[in-house]
């Protein structure tokens, strides 16, 4: 076992021991779940999946569905269509709360059942199956390999699934929905329906967190406009009516399923995600919630902590015949800029006037329009000449 995967094999034993809530009760199928279920995965930005637990066990990827819809329908209709129809403010309410903002009939967000339902609406096709094959190419984009539907669980949604038809009707009866309501609700319970396992949603997760680039394939997915809309929205929406909390404790764009499933988004760094089927009052699952919050902490993985590597590029320095080169590496920011700027003026104080310096910046994975601006105007400034190699 290499070191990182005994890092989350002693995270997911740690927390075994949690054994408050219950599987979801409102849908038989998932009721009878084995609530001792528990898997943990990890995928990196090289396509390295590490799993530990009861990562083989297939569950239905419910909620967690949701945000990757919404990429489908951002790449379809673009983002002012789809604000259209849903909102991307959130609802301190619970997941399935009949709520829609006074005046236009929105959902509040694309994260709730009625969100879900109207962002499922604008998927392209002609009826169920055409929308649910849309769904299932995507989401399996998404997850490197070919997912299916639960038929027997997609029969038992159907069957309990009243407040969410009670919900599309009221969409409909505000222009929110165009089509038949059976038609955006079917689709919904189908996508809800899809087969996962942890490692599934890791990879998922991991294909947000690159910027719609899937590490595992190598395939693009959505654009990287897309997923960063994706991640925005499940910062301030993924948790329900926790995500307050969630943010606070955890600090990564999150979302959960009523299955047991939780996925979190380390943007550039990586994908994660957890199984365990016992829930608590919000319908987010305990275990799953300890394991990645655990992760958070031991890895220092919250969004606004500060990290050194936005702020502070790489470099070397190489003396050469024609003089000497600075060779950039990593990401390179305004506030990288600044760094980068003191190196290049402590070389210049120490090289003798008319000597040329080098900057060396095709090897940087990523480099911001208004940074190389800002470095361009600084060269002006010095008194050595300066070269930019993009």
């Amino acid at each position: 076992m290499d070191p990182i995967t005994a890092l989350l094999h002693d995270v997911l034993e740690d927390v075994r021991p949690h054994d408050s809530g219950a599987p979801a009760g409102y849908i038989p199928e998932l009721a009878a779940a084995d609530p001792d279920l528990l898997a943990l995965a990890a995928v990196g930005p090289h396509g390295r999946v590490r799993a530990v637990g009861d990562v083989a066990h297939e569950f239905t990827i419910q909620s967690i569905s949701k945000p990757f819809v919404l990429a489908l329908a951002l790449a379809d209709r673009g983002r002012e269509a789809v604000l259209r129809k849903v909102g991307a403010e959130p609802s301190g309410e619970p997941f399935n709360a009949i709520s829609l903002e006074p005046g236009t009939g929105r959902p509040a967000n694309p994260m709730v059942n009625a969100g879900a339902i109207a962002t499922s609406a604008l998927i392209h096709g002609d009826g169920v199956d055409d929308r649910t094959a849309r769904i299932v190419d995507g989401l399996s984009a998404f997850a490197g390999r070919s997912l299916w539907v639960d038929e027997q669980v997609y029969a038992s949604e159907s069957e309990t699934g009243d407040r969410n038809r009670a919900l599309a009707h009221l969409l409909r009866s505000h222009g929110i929905i165009d089509g038949p309501v059976d038609i955006a609700v079917e689709t919904y319970f189908r996508q809800c329906s899809l087969l996962v396992t942890a490692r599934d949603l890791a990879v998922m997760a991991a294909t947000l967190a690159f910027g719609g680039v899937n590490p595992v394939t190598g395939d693009r997915v959505v654009a990287e406009h897309v997923a960063r809309d994706v991640l925005s929205i499940m910062t301030s929406c993924g948790m329900y009516d926790y995500s307050g909390e969630w943010l606070l404790r955890v600090g990564l764009p999150a979302k959960s399923g009523v299955s047991g499933g939780l996925l979190a988004v380390a943007p550039s760094q990586f994908g994660v995600a957890a199984f365990s089927p016992r829930l608590d009052a919000h319908g987010n699952s305990v275990r799953g919630i300890a394991v990645i919050e655990t992760l958070s902490e031991r890895f220092g993985m919250h969004l606004l902590e500060p990290h050194d590597s936005v702020a502070v590029p790489a470099f070397t320095v190489e003396d050469t015949d024609r003089g000497r080169v600075l060779r950039l590496s990593g990401e390179l920011g305004l506030a990288g800029t600044e760094r980068v700027v003191a190196v290049l003026r402590e070389l210049a104080d120490a090289m003798p006037e008319g000597a040329s310096i080098t900057v060396d910046a095709r090897e940087l994975g990523r480099t911001h329009r208004e940074a190389l601006i800002a470095l361009r105007a600084e060269f002006e400034r010095m008194p050595h000449s300066f070269t930019l190699r993009e």
